[in-house]
């Protein structure tokens, strides 16, 4: 049954604060973000299914934020983790905080000083691979009102022998690009962690984003648990999206074969204009770092303002490359999946596929990034590596006119993923199996879970199962006086904590 929490006087007003900001900026809430302000308010939770580039973020964000301005006004804010917002890639944490940010710059409400907040400001932090050492030191000793964060260090938290205690007040978590998670290990991972903040924090709301997704109804389901009753909130705003192919001169002068190919070089770099700006996205590192070589070879009057962008690129220079699309300094980027979701690259005017568009949904979410504002039409242009993709892609085009896109279907309950969460949980609050098998079937990729393959998996990270009981390094949980699992030693927690993460 879903919760309900009775929206008080005091949250409204925190909610004007919300609307006075947007008018302060020059904006009128959509609809939709209204809605979904106020089904927040109501003690709902759900999924936000509307076009890239609408508002997502603040539409999800804005409940939360009433009643942390609340808080903050009355001046008994106290330290602790309030709203976390879940993001599949680290790249775009920084851009998420500073969204997250700015309101509360606004209104005076912000915390920036060092020490803690005294209960009048708000604090927000990330919370991912690229986040300073020194504000993971602080986080050991409290955690932000908000955090902006991934599903590996979204699992973390959970490993904290101080987890109940941290996470008992979380009130929202917001699932970003949700469609990117469900159909992954990573989303069951996520949905773990979900079911187990629910149970530390049952009255915590769960609202998913996602822009292009076909099962709509069974998305929300999933993020918010078989014992709740998702709010799904549309909108009626429209993003055309324009999707056009660059044709080689002669069929002959593009290979049958070959996705790595470069065939199509010379009338891409032709193509490329300095003065619009464009992400050029591949589907593979090598092949971004291959046409971004070849491209500065093609085109040496861009080497100055075009540059490269994947994961394994060290953060700072991540960090110049975006801050760069943003001022305008930087006018052409190669890029993998690490700028194709979530980034408001508004000065972006266009997008470029190279080889493989890889489903419906992809093509569209990367095509977003161009012209990333309400209403406006999205410009990508298709650049195949052998004669095939042709066909690819004049199909997604039809596909993508009818409006249909693929149905992202979650993994049924992988035990890999479950050995892992056995362990995270061990290693933090501990658990008993009757209470964590309850738990774990409250998801929705676990809720038939026998109990056998519970069992089985309880074997598994106990005495690593029937062949390996031998070596007591697979002996990664064991039961202490109270009838608690608990993970032995420092050594097994360390291993533990930097593996921590699905395939």
């Amino acid at each position: 049954m879903p919760k309900t929490i009775t929206s008080t006087p005091a949250l409204a007003t925190g909610l004007q604060h919300v609307q006075a900001w947007f008018a302060s900026q020059g904006w009128n809430p959509f609809a939709f973000q209204r809605t979904v302000w106020e089904a927040y308010l109501a003690g709902k939770s759900g999924l936000v299914h509307v076009p890239t580039g609408a508002g997502k973020t603040y539409a999800a964000y804005g409940g939360p934020l009433a009643e942390l301005i609340d808080a903050a006004k009355r001046g008994d804010l106290s330290i602790g983790l309030r709203v976390l917002y879940v993001t599949p890639l680290r790249a775009v944490a920084r851009d998420i905080q500073l969204a997250m940010e700015l309101p509360l710059r606004d209104l005076g409400l912000l915390h920036t000083a060092k020490g803690l907040p005294s209960g009048k400001k708000i604090l927000i932090e990330s919370r991912t691979g690229d986040t300073k050492a020194s504000t993971r030191l602080k986080q050991k000793e409290r955690l932000p009102h908000v955090m902006v964060t991934t599903p590996e260090s979204f699992t973390l938290l959970l490993t904290r022998s101080d987890s109940a205690d941290l996470l008992k007040d979380v009130r929202c978590i917001i699932l970003d690009e949700w469609h990117e998670l469900l159909s992954s290990k990573r989303g069951t991972q996520t949905e773990l962690a979900l079911a187990h903040i629910r149970r530390l924090s049952p009255s915590v709301r769960t609202w998913a984003l996602s822009a292009t997704i076909e099962n709509v109804q069974e998305a929300a389901e999933i993020a918010v648990g078989l014992h709740d009753t998702p709010v799904i909130v549309k909108s009626e705003l429209s993003r055309p999206v324009e999707i056009d192919s660059l044709l080689p001169a002669h069929i002959s002068g593009i290979p049958w074969a070959g996705h790595l190919g470069l065939a199509m070089l010379k009338p891409l770099a032709q193509w490329l204009d300095p003065a619009k700006s464009t992400l050029i996205f591949t589907n593979t590192r090598s092949q971004a770092e291959r046409w971004y070589q070849a491209l500065t070879f093609a085109r040496p009057d861009l080497e100055e303002v075009m540059a490269l962008h994947h994961g394994s690129i060290e953060r700072a220079q991540r960090e110049r490359i975006e801050f760069g699309l943003k001022d305008g300094s930087i006018r052409i980027v190669v890029a993998t999946s690490s700028l194709d979701l979530g980034v408001d690259f508004s000065p972006v005017e266009r997008v470029v596929q190279i080889g493989s568009v890889k489903g419906v949904a992809r093509l569209l979410q990367r095509a977003g990034r161009a012209s990333h504002r309400p209403g406006e039409t999205s410009h990508i242009l298709c650049v195949p590596t052998f004669a095939l993709n042709l066909l690819e892609i004049d199909a997604a085009r039809r596909a993508a006119a009818l409006g249909k896109v693929e149905a992202r279907v979650p993994t049924s309950q992988p035990l890999d993923v479950l050995t892992q969460h056995l362990v995270t949980i061990a290693l933090g609050s501990g658990f008993k199996p009757d209470d964590l098998y309850n738990e774990v079937r409250t998801t929705w990729s676990y809720r038939n879970l026998p109990r056998e393959e519970f069992e089985w998996a309880m074997s598994m990270v106990r005495e690593g199962g029937g062949t390996l009981r031998a070596y007591e390094q697979y002996h990664r949980i064991v039961l202490d006086e109270h009838g608690v699992y608990r993970v032995p030693s420092k050594r097994l927690a360390h291993l533990h904590r930097m593996n921590i993460g699905t395939i």
